[in-house]
């Protein structure tokens, strides 16, 4: 069977379940007795079994398998809830990702986890989770289950004056013969009543393919204490816990589990799946690209037929073109909102890297996430991922203290940290915020005095948010020694840059020893932009007027001239001026009204630029389209539009010319 054709669909549903594990698994650290989270997990975990089996994905097909083993325990009341359970799992998750994210990429998603089923198969067993062996020290035997048949004997047994017993017994660590042990102790409790069950199975008893016990299920007439005094008669044999078997679990997993009766929650989950999987269908993001640049053309075509209108001046015709020009635009709309995602498919990474942070730096850290549901332009979620690591890494390792540190402070233990997505005009506003040590402003103004990055003389006039932006600063870090997480000097920067290639800027506050806030302001959508149209020659230009602080008439009195470059006094500050045409060495002698030189101010973080062109033609709503291979290197230029006249305009990138 040829896979490739169904390897988009793959990786769609892989990622999901992925996801779905790993938002579960958080949950089931915080409520390890809900079994019905554990259910959750096994059902994605089996379903990417069976689909990585389908498209031939070994390595992804045992990892699952035995995850679904280990799960299978769990909701048995076999194993219990650990942090080594929890950290175990999440490894297993990282692994997996990282097979599917190699299919993704075209590799053969191969990868070495034998280890890890290993260590899986530890847990299986009961070897490799601490709390068993607490178990057992108690005398609490493990949980097991029985089917409908055997319930059934057990209470005709009881009938006749048998009790059903449950056992665990555990071996010494250094017992060689297990299987012969295990054999010996078979014997003593067949002496005193029927065996019933018995996990791990006979066969695997057999040959010794168990790990320090085994537990059974029997039933007799004799009292526990003279059971569990002949077990521990035999050699090697550590400890034996019973008790009374508690049909109680078996009887709730069969009733889940029996054909016709259904419980709220899968009722409650079968009615959501009836209301929503018909509702919800995959397309992919190119044909969406497609039907926007076959929409362009219905828009160019609209607008030549409204000047066939007018021309005609016929009520009929008149009429049709209002009609198709008010239905194109609410396609257009349409179309664009299809573009739309939740910031939540980014924000559903971080809880894991939070609880794993926070574990390595030995720091204890609530993630609250608020307006997951936010919608961002897909474009712009693929490339805001990485400046979110880099800032929330930075929040947990320089922002928010050690418990030691807080508690000393007057402060709760666990630091808060607050990652914030909303909307506000035609912007998305994310926002990353703790409630740690705050920004140092003499550590950080040192620092920054002793890179050369300001004068001593700024550094007296720089307000607190002044000298937290000297952070975002190329090279710069305040960390004592380099780490694995933060301390090389590279990361803010870095984000500065992308954020601002997206046509975004980042602001700080901070108040220090209350903490900071990262504020990112994004447009929603690089799809389509608000722009200023300007005439340079015969050739129309587009400005992003997320860039644009004001628009300027000079007189020839008011270009003024330092070290041979052209400047302007724009409101106290020397703003240097560029000539579109010279930049782009357009072609023509247009006669201008030289009384007046049009000019764009734009500003790229905290550099102003004046754009001088011929005139302003006016505020217009494009939608962005890219260049292409072969012209998507030009200078200064980040795309094309298509004017509703027909016309191609270039769109200006004023961060290019800024510098």
């Amino acid at each position: 069977m040829d896979t490739n054709e169904y390897m988009g669909i793959f990786l769609d549903e892989s990622r999901e379940h992925l996801q779905a594990v790993n938002d579960n698994i958080l949950k089931l650290e915080k409520e390890p007795e809900n079994l019905q989270i554990v259910n959750e997990i096994f059902r994605s975990a089996h379903t990417l079994k069976g689909i990585a089996a389908t498209m031939g994905f070994d390595d992804i097909t045992s990892l699952t398998h035995q995850m679904e083993n280990v799960l299978d325990k769990i909701r048995s009341n076999m194993l219990s809830v650990s942090t080594d359970l929890i950290d175990i799992i999440f490894l297993a998750v990282e692994h997996l990702e990282e097979m599917v994210d190699a299919i993704g990429q075209g590799n053969d998603g191969k990868k070495d986890v034998s280890d890890l089923v290993t260590q899986l198969k530890q847990i299986e067993h009961g070897d490799y989770i601490p709390e068993m062996a607490a178990v057992s020290e108690q005398n609490i035997p493990i949980q097991m289950n029985l089917d409908e048949y055997q319930i059934a004997v057990a209470a005709q047994a009881k009938e006749q004056g048998y009790e059903t017993i449950q056992m665990t017994v555990t071996f010494a660590e250094d017992c060689v013969m297990k299987a012969v042990r295990a054999y010996m102790v078979y014997e003593v409790l067949e002496s005193k009543g029927e065996l019933m069950k018995t996990i791990p199975a006979a066969d695997e008893m057999e040959t010794a393919d168990f790990e320090q016990g085994f537990s059974v299920v029997l039933l007799s007439t004799e009292s526990e204490e003279v059971i569990q005094s002949a077990v521990m008669r035999v050699s090697e044999v550590k400890h034996v816990a019973i008790a009374s078997y508690s049909s109680e679990a078996s009887e709730k997993s069969m009733a889940d589990d029996t054909p016709g009766k259904v419980n709220r929650s899968d009722e409650a989950e079968g009615q959501h799946e009836t209301g929503t999987t018909s509702k919800t269908i995959r397309v992919n993001l190119e044909r969406i690209d497609d039907l926007m640049n076959l929409f362009e053309e219905i828009v160019i075509d609209r607008s030549r037929l409204e000047v066939i209108a007018k021309e005609i001046n016929h009520p009929d015709l008149t009429e049709t073109v209002g009609h198709m020009t008010s239905v194109s635009e609410d396609m257009q709309e349409l179309i664009l909102t299809m573009r739309m995602v939740p910031v939540e498919q980014v924000f559903n990474r971080f809880p894991r890297m939070v609880r794993g942070l926070a574990k390595e730096l030995d720091k204890k850290i609530d993630l609250e996430i608020i307006g997951a549901e936010t919608e961002l332009d897909r474009t712009v979620i693929d490339q805001i991922g990485d400046p979110l690591v880099h800032l929330i890494r930075n929040g947990i390792d320089h922002g928010i203290e050690s418990p030691a540190t807080r508690i000393y402070a007057g402060k709760s233990e666990v630091g808060k940290l607050i990652l914030r997505a909303y909307h506000s005009g035609n912007h998305i506003f994310i926002e990353i915020e703790d409630d740690g040590a705050g920004i140092n402003r003499n550590k950080v103004a040192a620092k920054a005095l002793e890179n050369g990055i300001i004068t001593a003389e700024q550094s007296a006039h720089f307000t607190d948010d002044e000298v937290a932006q000297l952070i975002l600063s190329s090279g710069f870090s305040t960390a004592d020694h380099v780490s694995d997480i933060s301390g090389r000097g590279v990361g803010l920067d870095v984000v500065k840059n992308k954020i601002e290639s997206l046509g975004g800027k980042i602001t700080i506050e901070s108040q220090q020893g209350y903490g900071s806030k990262f504020s990112i302001q994004l447009p929603l959508t690089l799809s389509i932009l608000l722009t200023l149209l300007v005439k340079v020659e015969q050739e129309t230009y587009a400005i992003p007027l997320s860039s644009i602080i004001e628009t300027a008439l000079l007189t020839e009195a008011q270009i003024l001239y330092t070290h041979g470059q052209k400047v302007m006094d724009f409101r106290g500050s020397v703003v240097p001026l560029i000539s579109l045409k010279e930049v782009f060495q357009i072609p023509g002698d247009r006669k201008v009204d030289q009384q007046y030189q049009s000019v764009v101010i734009v500003k790229k973080g905290e550099k102003m630029t004046g754009i001088m062109v011929d005139s302003f033609i006016g505020q217009r709503e494009i939608v962005l389209k890219a260049l292409g291979n072969y012209l998507g290197d030009i200078f200064a230029i980040s795309g094309a539009t298509i004017l509703g006249e027909g016309q191609v305009a270039l769109i200006i990138d004023p961060n290019a010319l800024s510098k």
